[in-house]
């Protein structure tokens, strides 16, 4: 089974780690690549979806750490 995704979302102390659907954050960072080498240990250890997101809130990116259904060839 896998956990949730995790989130990396802008937090008024800097960036927030944050499992899907959890409305509390899992940790709080100065900066976003702290949060996102956080939110990787966690998507890689819960074999999750890892999807950091702009400071406007949009996706910036997304990082699948999942058995993936098709993953790709090559």
């Amino acid at each position: 089974m896998t956990g949730k995704n995790q989130h990396v979302v802008p937090h008024p102390d800097g960036w927030a780690v944050k499992g899907e659907g959890n409305s509390r954050a899992t940790s709080v960072h100065d900066t976003q690549r702290e949060a996102t080498d956080a939110a990787r240990r966690i998507s890689q250890n819960q074999q999750s979806e890892l999807v950091i997101h702009r400071p406007n809130g949009q996706i910036r990116d997304k990082d699948s750490h999942g058995h993936d259904s098709y993953p790709p060839k090559g």
